[in-house]
């Protein structure tokens, strides 16, 4: 039965919101710099006056959008952050994802909510394993990719050797947009290609005016004057070669995922910062289609939908809040009105949404496609959820997998167990680990991809719950959802019960010990299929 509606009025221009919106993910390897871009892209966006020291433990200051005490101490991004800001009349949605593989999954399903994303890359490492696996998920779903070459004022790797080993480690057909002056001491700032300006810093320079020389004549002898005969004459034939070996920049092809921009600079210098996001805001797209199992949904529709990419359990330890962030994908989301949980098929109200600039967070009227909102969420929320006027709408792309490592859990203090098995609830539904629970003595296991992720939960577990846990050793090959008829499932279940477990939501998975083990119960039960993740 689905639930009356009354029709809201609709503030006008939802058109031109959608044409101010830009949302997009910044992914990469570990330690290419993806915080500290964020940062400075956000010191451009005026959002912050400062920039936080990602991997300075001796002072207060942290990146913003690092927020986590966990990311403060170690200096790394485990969880998504989500911020905002305006820049030149555009919206602009950042979503800075944990670069660490082990938490792959928490990219891999903020890779469902951007319309583009730009992909960081060391210049002195090149593309490294994270980053191909990234990129492998952004080309699945054909997300346009702007690619940021970091740490020019350290020496690495030739311009024209990376951009050979992108076009063939990450497959991407590049198009470099700017190129720089000199590498590491050398390096004296960056020639943009886009705009056809020359662009010279100073080290740790705000950017200002009076900091910036600007050259739209390549063989004016003035270049010579700024920045020497050696490094003049290297810029001059880099650029030449470029234009001669490089496709000219084609939009469309950026667009359909065909093209990648390069860019050039280094973040924690501001080098190349500000041609980066001025050229962002020029060619990335605004909100883009969504699909679902009933039908593709456009931005310009007037009812609002939305779906659920990601949950966080204790934003603010004080207050124990839980938060599910929603992608806007059509019409207006509006405070205090009434929408339709497809999932639980009921109707829910939110007065208090919120947008974000990191931990930051205010209260918002309205929200339009593109935009990301935090819902305060008392476990009516799970990821993939949708929201509508009432219609059904079951949103793709949204799995989860199978993890690579296993561990019991070993509660070690029994007078909070109430405490341990609420952490442990309210963790595993941001999806960034897996509890599974044996049918034959209901242990508790909990899956990952990484080790890491065993020792964030036991931090925050501790930290934020009171609940002091340990794990123990578990040798396991995989954990495979199966499907079949009720009763063919039940018969597996009684042979095999000590293999078997339920995940969260209650369904049945086989813990196959090793995958020669896997592969003889697959060939003893042809009636059942087995699958690695659970969205089949």
């Amino acid at each position: 039965m689905q639930p009356f509606f009354t029709e809201v009025s609709r503030p006008l221009g939802l058109q031109e919101e959608i044409a101010k919106r830009k949302t997009f993910g910044i992914v990469s390897h570990p330690d290419a710099g993806k915080t500290t871009l964020t940062e400075k892209l956000l010191l451009f966006g005026g959002a912050i006056q400062i920039a936080g020291a990602v991997k300075s433990n001796k002072i207060k200051k942290h990146a913003t959008s690092d927020f986590m005490e966990i990311e403060k101490q170690r200096g790394i991004s485990v969880a998504t952050s989500v911020m905002a800001f305006e820049y030149r009349d555009y919206k602009v949605n950042i979503l800075d994802t944990p670069g660490h593989k082990d938490f792959a999954e928490d990219t891999y399903r903020t890779l469902t909510a951007v319309d583009s994303a730009i992909v960081v890359i060391d210049v002195a490492k090149g593309v490294e394993e994270q980053t191909e696996k990234l990129v492998e998920v952004c080309r699945m779903r054909n997300t346009p990719m702007i690619v940021f070459i970091n740490k020019l004022d350290r020496e690495g790797k030739d311009g024209f050797d990376l951009l050979d080993e992108i076009e063939e480690k990450l497959k991407l057909k590049v198009c470099p947009l700017s190129w720089p002056v000199g590498m590491g001491q050398d390096f004296q700032g960056v020639f943009n290609i886009y705009s056809d300006e020359l662009k010279l810093f100073r080290a740790h320079s705000k950017q200002d005016e009076e900091d910036t020389f600007l050259l739209k004549d390549l063989a004016s002898e003035e270049l010579t004057q700024q920045v020497g005969d050696r490094a003049a004459a290297s810029l001059r034939e880099d650029v030449e070669m470029v234009q001669e070996v490089y496709p000219a920049f084609d939009r469309e092809a950026y667009l359909a995922g065909q093209q990648s921009p390069v860019f050039f600079g280094s973040a924690i210098n501001n080098f190349g910062v500000k041609e980066l996001l001025d050229c962002f805001v020029d060619i990335a797209p605004n909100p883009l289609p969504r699909t679902t199992e009933q039908r593709e949904i456009e931005p310009g529709e007037k009812k609002f939908t939305g779906f659920v990419f990601k949950i966080h359990a204790n934003m603010d330890p004080k207050h124990r809040d839980r938060l599910a962030f929603l992608r806007v994908c059509s019409g207006i989301f509006e405070r205090n009105t009434n929408y339709y949980h497809v999932r639980q098929d009921k109707k829910m109200k939110f007065s208090n949404p919120t947008a974000f600039m990191a931990s930051r967070k205010e209260v918002i009227e309205a929200a339009y496609p593109g935009d990301i909102v935090g819902l305060y969420d008392s476990g009516n929320f799970k990821i993939g959820d949708g929201l509508t006027e009432g219609e059904t709408l079951h949103f793709q792309g949204i799995p989860s997998f199978s993890p690579e490592l296993f561990r019991y859990v070993v509660n070690r203090d029994p007078m909070k167990s109430k405490q341990l098995n609420k952490g442990i609830d309210q963790l595993m539904d941001e999806g960034v680990a897996q509890l599974f629970t044996k049918e034959d003595n209901a242990r508790k296991i909990i899956g990952t991809v990484g080790q890491l992720q065993f020792e964030v939960i036991k931090y925050r577990l501790k930290g934020e719950y009171g609940a002091s846990c340990d794990f123990e050793a578990l040798q396991m090959y995989k954990a495979c959802w199966i499907e079949g008829d009720d009763k063919d499932i039940s018969e597996f279940v009684r042979l095999r019960k000590r293999n078997v477990a339920r995940d969260k939501e209650g369904r049945f998975v086989y813990m196959a010990e090793s995958a020669w083990m896997l592969k003889t119960v697959q060939d003893n039960h042809p009636e059942l299929k087995f699958h690695f993740t659970s969205e089949f």
